[in-house]
C-alpha cells in the first residue's frame, strides 16, 4: 500500500505551490466531480469526511499505521490520512460509499456479514477496500499471503480469521 498516495505528476507539483490560503480544487470521487475550497495541507481523508460528508473512511490513527482510512486513487490503495487532497486533482478517488454504487452490496461486503468479519466495525471500510484490491491484485493465494498483503489494516477487535475467511470466500467465487 502506498503511504504517500498517487505518484505526483508535473500538474500535481504545480498544485503544491498554491496556498497558504484556501484554494479551489476539483475532486472526482466515486464518479462525481466535486469543487471545494481547502487549505493546501488538508488531507484527502479530511476533505472526504469534513467537506464532502463521505464518512466511510475512518480516522483511526491519523499517522498511516492503522489502514482505517484506506481508499483507492486511480484503483490503487492509499492511506487517505497521509495523502493531500490537492494531489488527487485529476485522479479518480473511490471510497467505500462508491464500492457498490447500485442498491446491492459488493460481494466482499456481503462476505464480511456472512463470515462475521467485524465486531465494532470501525476498521471495516478500510479492511474491505484493501481486501477488494488484494483480490484484484492477485495477492489472495493463501492465508499467509492474505495476512501479509492485509498487514497495513489493523483490526483492534482481532477479527482476522473471519476477515481472511471472507476474502477466501470472494476469491473462490471469482
Amino acid at each position: 500500500m502506498s503511504a504517500t498516495g498517487p505518484a505526483l505528476t508535473r500538474r500535481d507539483t504545480t498544485a503544491l505551490e498554491r496556498g497558504p490560503d484556501p484554494v479551489r480544487i476539483t475532486l472526482s470521487v466515486n464518479g462525481t466531480e466535486h469543487s471545494l475550497d481547502v487549505e493546501p495541507r488538508v488531507s484527502l481523508l479530511d476533505a472526504l469526511r469534513e467537506h464532502l460528508d463521505l464518512t466511510g473512511a475512518k480516522k483511526g490513527c491519523d499517522q498511516g499505521t492503522c489502514g482505517a482510512c484506506t481508499v483507492w486513487v486511480d484503483g490503487r490503495r492509499v492511506l487517505a490520512c497521509l495523502t493531500l487532497a490537492l494531489t488527487c486533482e485529476g485522479h479518480e478517488v473511490t471510497t467505500i460509499e462508491g464500492l457498490a454504487p447500485e442498491a446491492e452490496p459488493h460481494p466482499l461486503q456481503r462476505a464480511f456479514v456472512e463470515h462475521d468479519a467485524f465486531q465494532c466495525g470501525y476498521c471495516t471500510p478500510g479492511q474491505i477496500m484493501s481486501a477488494v484490491a488484494l483480490i484484484e491484485e492477485g495477492h489472495a493465494g493463501d492465508d499467509a499471503e492474505i495476512k501479509e498483503w492485509m498487514s497495513g489494516n489493523i483490526c483492534r477487535c482481532a477479527a482476522y480469521p473471519n476477515i481472511r475467511a471472507a476474502i477466501r470466500a470472494v476469491r473462490d467465487q471469482t
